[in-house]
């Protein structure tokens, strides 16, 4: 039996009509992908020109090979990568990009890097601010000249006091709002061969107390 025409088809061709809710996101979605892909080449062609590769606000949730592929044959002397949302660093990036001297990680979303990181011979500048470390990696200490460090507003709490004064080169420590434990403060604030910056420590509830 035929349903009343008032149901029948005009259902069917309404349920065939009615747009997809998520192919709009999708079409949003794809269109600054696409975007962030033509910024990152474009970069990458500057960075063949001026040896400073900036792939900082790109998108990121890691560097792309294609970024190695098109830097191969580029010396580079600068690496920004900050204001992503970078997790991590693989060791590829210490191999490939072994000759910077300044590399910007910070407002991303890494809490470690690898053992590789040692292999930066010429790096001297690096930040790692705003990002989510609960500890400083003891190969940053290993960085034969590094002389600035930058680890501001992360987590850490606890640093090897020991690793910091036997940093080959460093003069600079920034390690300014970071939840360090009052007995470390104590520990980084006795440092005089390194300029150690911190926040000043916040006093214990009983040292409140008045008598």
């Amino acid at each position: 039996m035929r349903p009343p025409s008032q149901f029948g088809e005009d259902i069917t061709n309404q349920a065939n009509n009615v747009p997809d809710p998520r192919m709009g996101a999708m079409m949003i979605c794809t269109r600054l992908a696409g975007r962030a892909i033509i910024r990152v080449v474009g970069r990458c062609n500057e960075a063949q020109l001026n040896n400073n590769l900036d792939l900082s606000e790109c998108q990121l949730m890691q560097v792309p090979d294609a970024v190695y592929h098109l830097m191969r044959n580029t010396e580079l002397k600068s690496c920004d990568l900050s204001g992503n949302d970078i997790t991590k660093i693989t060791p590829k990036f210490a191999l490939k990009f072994s000759l910077i001297t300044d590399l910007n990680l910070s407002h991303n979303q890494i809490s470690k890097l690898p053992d590789e990181i040692v292999d930066l011979k010429n790096l001297i500048n690096l930040d790692i601010s705003y990002n989510t470390f609960i500890s400083l990696p003891n190969a940053i200490f290993k960085i034969p000249n590094l002389q600035n460090l930058k680890a501001g507003h992360n987590h850490i709490i606890e640093v090897e006091v020991d690793d910091i004064k036997e940093a080959p080169s460093l003069q600079i420590l920034d390690i300014t709002n970071n939840p360090i434990a009052p007995k470390c403060h104590d520990c980084l604030s006795s440092i005089s061969t390194i300029n150690v910056l911190l926040t000043p420590k916040e006093k214990e509830d009983w040292e409140d107390l008045t008598i």
